[in-house]
This record gives structure tokens, C-alpha cells and sequence, in this order.
């Protein structure tokens, strides 16, 4: 009863009270309760304290009973919570449970060791490992697994595939998980994230934000903390992407109270930080981006997450650049360029590309921004990341100018107001007295105004302004 609730393991209390009555006495009943009530912590709990310490608990009793299946599998859910806990000894607890004797395909595929040593390759960008052992992992269950089992193995292919920049052969894994999961009836939030990430990397934003919005409502549905904050992650790239810095914002904040609630200690497990950071400068919160990037950076630079740092570092070339410090800006995000070009990570080297277009196009040097463009362009498209390969081809117009509709969506909301206030023919002090800013913050956030939409004086930007939004209607 509890295996067939998938991932809605909240409202089973009363069921794992009689299971834990009925296994009295015998150990290996008793470890495969505890383990259930381990996975009920983590997933609707979101507790991965409580998830680590049944676990321990099932790995006592499987031992006593001679269980070893049980022994690692409860191993394996100790070393996923220590992980997730920032432990840097769950590698050495991962190792113990794979040097028990195991069945090629043990009950519930998420908790077998060899899985989580995948997920381990996955999380520390060891891309090439992990899609070596899945494409020995799948054959296995698709003959004698279960359908959890196979969309496990689906979705972490799917991963996979996006992060080593083969958006086509994502897409198609993608779509054998959601089709797997309407056909055996499983929970389908995980199916809509790992959809929703296919499409914001391979196939459309849009509907990817759908896709991530039906997670959104199914994870809540099954009180399912997991991938609730993987569903809210990949709207809010998806708004991020599309220029909806303040939606951004409000929707990666939650997926940061989420991760905080649940103890998140590891950021490689879900990548949500730097996009924050992203969002906020653009939204011009930038003084909170430089504080979470700071915080992020040292917790990810002791644990050796170099994938990681990366893309803080592409976020903080974002944020020097609103600081004023363009020189250091373009400096950083060439460099990290070079590193994702090393870690062979192709989109997020096309992403930093991306910045650092802007930050280039943001100090009027047009030629570097071209170039920095192009480059982006082509990584996508060699990728098959057609949303992203549409962005970095769009603001090239002529001299390489933006098109009205993304000048339009250069503008965060605050930006937008003041624009509209100052080409209606409010002056600096009349627009800060409006907007209850200082009109030295006015000033420093119309000369940003003034970079986005190329231009130099108060009627080339009611022009521009008034071009730009006729273009979004």
C-alpha cells in the first residue's frame, strides 16, 4: 500500500503505524518499514535529518536480520541525505553500500546504490560516467524493474543528456518519461519537471513554463517538497530567460525557502543559486545578489563543487558589471567561459556567453558583443537548444542593435516606471520624489536606462520607449 502511494507518502501515518505493528519482532519487516518511513521524510517531510536517522535505524535492523539488500539500500538513503546535509562523508557511507552483495535490479531503484553513485556523477558533472552506467542501468529494468524503476533511469538520462548539450536526445528521453508515467499511472510531478526542463533547454519556453506550472501543482497536490522546488527552479529559469527578472525573483526565492526549510546544504544537487543571483541584479537588487553569492560560493568552494562555482562566478560578472566595474566584468566572464569550454558544459558556456554580450553592449563596445553573440549562437545551435539559440540571435539587428520587442524586455519593472516618468518630462528630483528613491539612485539607474536602450538624451528615450512598448502590444 505504501509502494503503490508513489510519491504521496503524506497522509499515511495511520499506514505506517499498523505496518510498523505488524513487523514487530522481525528485523527484516522492521528495516523495510524504517526504510519507507525514510523516504516519507525526505519526500513529503522535506527533513532529510529525520530521512538519515530512519535510515540508520533500517541498516541497524536489516543487519540483525541479515538482510543485506536492505543494508545497502539503507546505506544508500544515509549517503543521499548526507549529501543533501553537506556531509563529506557520504561518499565513503556510498562506498560501503556498494561493496555489499546486491541484486542487478534491487527494490525501488532510486535507493540502490549503484543509482545514487550516477546521481553522485551527475551532481559533480562526471557527465560521461554517469551516461555510461544508465545505459547499462536501463536494459536491466526495463526487463525485470518496475516502472518507477525505468522512469528513474529516464530521468536521470534526461539530465544527463541537457547538461552535456544534447538537447535532441534529451527531449526524446524526456518524452518516454511523461509517456511512461501516463501509461502506468505514477505520479506525474516528476514527469512534468523533467518536461519542463527538455523544453526550456531543447524545444519552447512557453511551454515549458507550462509543463513547470503543472508540476508546480501536482508536487503540491502530493505534499512533495522535492520536486516541488525542481518544478519552481525551472519556471523560474524560464522567466529569467524570458526577461521576467521580478517574477524570476519571486519564484527562485521560494525554491530558496523550500531548499532552506529542507536543510539543503549541498548547492550542486539543485542549481538554483546562481539563477537568483541573475535574477536580482537584473531586477537592481543587486547588493542581496553579491551577499548570496558570497555565501553560496564558500559553502560550494569547500565541498569542491567547481561546476558550481562556475556559474556563480558567471552571476557575479553580472553583478560587477552593475556595480560599475565593467573592465573586471568582461574579465571574469571570459575566464568562465573557458572553464564551463573545460568542464565540457556547453550551455552554460553559451549562457555566460550570453552575459557577456550584455555586460559588453552595456559599455556601448558593439564589435565584442557581436562576437561574444555569435559564439553563444553557435554553441546552442551545435546543441540543439533552440529557445536559447532564438535569444542570442535576437538582439542582433543590423549593427547589432536590439529588436523593439527586446529592447522592451531589457528593462526590469522599476527601470520601465522611471523610463516612463522621465519621458513624460519629469526631472531627476521629480522622478525620485514619485518613485521615494534618492536622486542619486534615479541618476545611476537612468544611465543603466540610457545602455539598455542605446540611447543619449531624454527624447531618444521617449522614442525608443515609445517604439518599444507599441512592439509588445
Amino acid at each position: 500500500m505504501i509502494d503503490a502511494a508513489g510519491q504521496a507518502l503524506g497522509a499515511l501515518d495511520e499506514t505506517f503505524a499498523y505496518a510498523m505493528a505488524d513487523a514487530a519482532g522481525d528485523p527484516s519487516l522492521e528495516a523495510a518499514v524504517q526504510l519507507r518511513i525514510a523516504w516519507k521524510h525526505n519526500l513529503s517531510d522535506g527533513d532529510p535529518v529525520r530521512s538519515r536517522d530512519a535510515a540508520a535505524r533500517a541498516g541497524a535492523l536489516a543487519a540483525l536480520g541479515g538482510d543485506q539488500v536492505a543494508e545497502a539500500m539503507a546505506l544508500t538513503v544515509r549517503a543521499r541525505m548526507g549529501r543533501i546535509l553537506g556531509d563529506p562523508g557520504a561518499e565513503a557511507i556510498l562506498a560501503e553500500a556498494l561493496a555489499l552483495p546486491a541484486p542487478e535490479v534491487p527494490l525501488g531503484m532510486r535507493n540502490a546504490p549503484q543509482y545514487l553513485a550516477v546521481r553522485h556523477a551527475l551532481f559533480d558533472d562526471r557527465l560521461d560516467d554517469a551516461r555510461k552506467q544508465l545505459m547499462v542501468l536501463l536494459p536491466a529494468v526495463q526487463r525485470t524493474g518496475s516502472a518507477e524503476d525505468v522512469f528513474e533511469v529516464l530521468r536521470s538520462l534526461t539530465e544527463v543528456e541537457l547538461r552535456s548539450g544534447r538537447c535532441t536526445a534529451a527531449s526524446a528521453r524526456a518524452r518516454q518519461a511523461l509517456e511512461l508515467t501516463i501509461e502506468a499511472g505514477l505520479s506525474p510531478g516528476p514527469a512534468w519537471y523533467v518536461a519542463a526542463m527538455a523544453e526550456a533547454t531543447g524545444g519552447s519556453f512557453g511551454r515549458a513554463a507550462g509543463y513547470a506550472r503543472r508540476g508546480i501543482q501536482a508536487s503540491h497536490e502530493e505534499h512533495d517538497q522535492v520536486f516541488l522546488s525542481r518544478s519552481l527552479h525551472a519556471l523560474g529559469l524560464v522567466e529569467l530567460a524570458t526577461g521576467e527578472a521580478a517574477k524570476a525573483v519571486a519564484t527562485l526565492r521560494r525554491v530558496a525557502e523550500l531548499e532552506a526549510a529542507q536543510k539543503v546544504v549541498d548547492p550542486s544537487i539543485l542549481r538554483w543559486h546562481g539563477e537568483l543571483a541573475e535574477a536580482l541584479v537584473a531586477a537592481d537588487a543587486t547588493d542581496e545578489a553579491a551577499r548570496l553569492l558570497d555565501s553560496v560560493r564558500s559553502v560550494a568552494r569547500g565541498l569542491g563543487r567547481t561546476g558550481v562555482v562556475a556559474a556563480l562566478d558567471r552571476a557575479r560578472g553580472l553583478c560587477l558589471s552593475a556595480q560599475g566595474e565593467a573592465d573586471a566584468a568582461v574579465q571574469l566572464l571570459e575566464a568562465t567561459a573557458q572553464r564551463f569550454e573545460t568542464l565540457r558544459l556547453p550551455l552554460e558556456r553559451g549562457r555566460t556567453l550570453l552575459a557577456l554580450a550584455r555586460v559588453e553592449r552595456r559599455r556601448r563596445r558593439r564589435a565584442p558583443a557581436r562576437v561574444a553573440l555569435l559564439a553563444a549562437a553557435e554553441v546552442f545551435e551545435r546543441a540543439g537548444a533552440t529557445p536559447w539559440t532564438e535569444l542570442a540571435r535576437e538582439p542582433a539587428a543590423g549593427d547589432g542593435g536590439r529588436t523593439e520587442a527586446a529592447t522592451a524586455a531589457a528593462l526590469t519593472e522599476a527601470e520601465t516606471r522611471l523610463a516612463l516618468l522621465v519621458s513624460q518630462g519629469a526631472s531627476n528630483q521629480e522622478a525620485a520624489a514619485k518613485l521615494f528613491l534618492s536622486v542619486k539612485t534615479v541618476e545611476a539607474r537612468l544611465t543603466r536606462i540610457y545602455q539598455k536602450l542605446d540611447v543619449r538624451s531624454r527624447a531618444q528615450l521617449a522614442t525608443a520607449l515609445a517604439t518599444a512598448l507599441r512592439a509588445t502590444r
